[in-house]
């Protein structure tokens, strides 16, 4: 699955590189971007994996397609912030689907009420594409 996110052939995925926060080795994992309400978002579908903690540890991902290689510094948001990105994941992101309680269709609120359970962050651009 990762080479073929690499190569850019699975919509709307990227290869996530972080830091391991205990070794020091690079880590790489195929993750869903969402753009909502114009920026762009990264969810923790399963929980707070290891990516996660070597997320929140470093404060900063590398997101990979095809040969582009892009840095972010990461925000984690509150559940309320959480809630509409999470819904706009789960209407993209079908395989993870059986992950959620709430349903596609679900209100906002069910999502949010959910949001301790996946992890969202909020990716901001790190260099040239900053400004």
């Amino acid at each position: 699955m990762s080479a073929m996110v690499r190569a850019g052939l699975v919509p709307s995925s990227y290869l996530l590189t972080t830091r391991g926060r205990r070794t020091g080795r690079l880590r790489s994992n195929p993750v869903t971007i969402v753009e909502y309400d114009g920026r762009r978002w990264l969810v923790a579908p399963y929980g707070p994996v290891p990516w996660v903690h070597n997320a929140r540890a470093a404060g900063r991902v590398s997101l990979s397609r095809r040969r582009d290689t892009r840095d972010y510094a990461i925000r984690e948001v509150s559940a309320a912030e959480a809630g509409p990105v999470l819904r706009r994941y789960v209407a993209v992101a079908t395989a993870t689907r059986k992950y959620f309680q709430a349903d596609k269709d679900a209100p906002v609120e069910q999502f949010v009420a959910e949001a301790d359970r996946h992890p969202v962050f909020e990716l901001l651009p790190i260099g040239p594409e900053a400004a």
